[in-house]
């Protein structure tokens, strides 16, 4: 028995066509485009917060000797900890700036489960298209049962298709959202660190309202 008696091309095709089909008309384009650019993600490390926390001391470093506007000139790439970081240079309130940090945190959240479950979905549909194959397979047989040679090949086809949706939706679709949603996981309790020293930087930097008293006193 070689590997080639378990490839069938036509089974293939169906299991993996179909399987495709069905994924796509269940999930939005976005997010199926961002399922695919999530396998980026399982050949990279665990997501860590430490080099972000870094560059948050850095710019707190900044803050004191030279004042918040300092921080404007930084260059971030991380898009939650600029967004945080612009928010203390625009002077608004602490409450306002870990608001929108969580706004952007939940959002990410999102985008990861919804790939996550585009996967998902793809594992669900992978054992149906199987048995759909079976069922071509299966009707093809009883449709040529004077030619021995067309059972044999209608045999293959329905056989192998049950093979490839099973192989298909455990050994590939599910441990692919399984991993995403693992990875979702670990990031957002990783995000979670970043709001402390955002809020207490934000709290120190934030403009102090002049009571009328000192305004006077000011101006005399």
């Amino acid at each position: 028995m070689t590997p080639g008696t378990f490839l069938d091309p036509l089974a293939l095709a169906i299991v993996g066509g179909g399987t495709l089909l069905a994924t796509m008309l269940r999930t939005p384009t976005r997010d199926l485009a961002r399922a695919i650019a999530a396998l980026t993600v399982l050949a990279r490390r665990p997501f860590s917060a430490d080099a972000l926390l870094e560059q948050i001391a850095a710019q707190d470093r900044i803050a004191r000797r030279h004042g918040a506007m300092a921080l404007d000139r930084s260059v971030i790439a991380d898009a939650d900890v600029a967004a945080g970081i612009a928010g203390i240079v625009d002077g608004m309130a602490p409450e306002a700036i870990a608001a929108e940090l969580d706004r952007g945190r939940r959002a990410r959240i999102e985008r990861h489960l919804a790939a996550a479950d585009c996967w998902a979905g793809a594992a669900e549909a992978a054992p149906a298209m199987g048995m759909v194959g079976t069922l071509i397979g299966l009707v093809v047989m009883f449709t040529r049962m004077s030619d021995p040679a067309a059972i044999g090949s209608a045999m293959a086809v329905a056989l192998l298709a049950t093979l490839y949706g099973a192989l298909l939706a455990n050994l590939v679709a599910l441990p692919v959202a399984a991993r995403l949603r693992a990875a979702a996981r670990v990031e957002a309790s990783e995000r979670q660190r970043l709001v402390a020293p955002l809020i207490a930087l934000a709290t120190r930097e934030a403009p102090r309202p002049m009571n009328v008293a000192t305004i006077r006193a000011s101006a005399a």
